[in-house]
């Protein structure tokens, strides 16, 4: 079977269908992006700078048991500043066969961070090194916005772009 790809790029003049995407929450989102990044500035630094324009305080980190030191890391240098909760993957011990029948050992999950997120009242959410699949059900149930820090990527040290070079 042949698939092809459509690349969809920029147009030539600003569509108004593409304007009325964007609904009041969503322009002060991206005001903030934009209050927030800053050349020379990393990641962590600019989601730092992003919480501070939104006068949010509360950050939550959902990461896989695989990066605890550097989710533990993360949480020191926010936790300067901010409020931060931390929940690792296997919260609430799921046997895994019960969520995949076969499967062995303790399940991730995705869902339980995102729950236990929403109770720690948390204003952004950190996603850190969790499985395709399990960041999207993460994101998918959690009340406050997700950005991702890390992506699991067993084969290029969690740098998935490296398979794009």
């Amino acid at each position: 079977m042949n698939h092809s790809a459509i690349a969809i790029t920029d147009r030539a003049e600003t569509e108004p269908d593409c304007l009325d995407l964007y609904d009041e929450q969503d322009r002060q989102m991206m005001k903030l992006s934009s209050a927030a990044k800053a050349r020379g500035v990393d990641r962590v630094e600019e989601i730092l700078r992003f919480a501070t324009t939104a006068s949010w305080t509360k950050i939550g980190i959902a990461h896989c048991v695989a990066v605890t030191k550097e989710a533990a890391n993360l949480e020191q240098r926010l936790g300067q500043n901010l409020e931060v909760t931390r929940v690792d993957c296997k919260v609430c011990r799921i046997p895994a066969a019960d969520l995949v029948p076969g499967d062995r050992g303790t399940s991730c999950n995705p869902i339980g961070q995102a729950a236990l997120l929403a109770e720690a009242d948390t204003e952004l959410n950190i996603a850190m090194g969790l499985c395709l699949g399990h960041d999207l059900l993460f994101a998918k149930h959690s009340r406050a916005p997700v950005t991702t820090l890390v992506v699991k990527d067993r084969a290029h040290g969690h740098n998935p772009i490296a398979a794009l070079k």
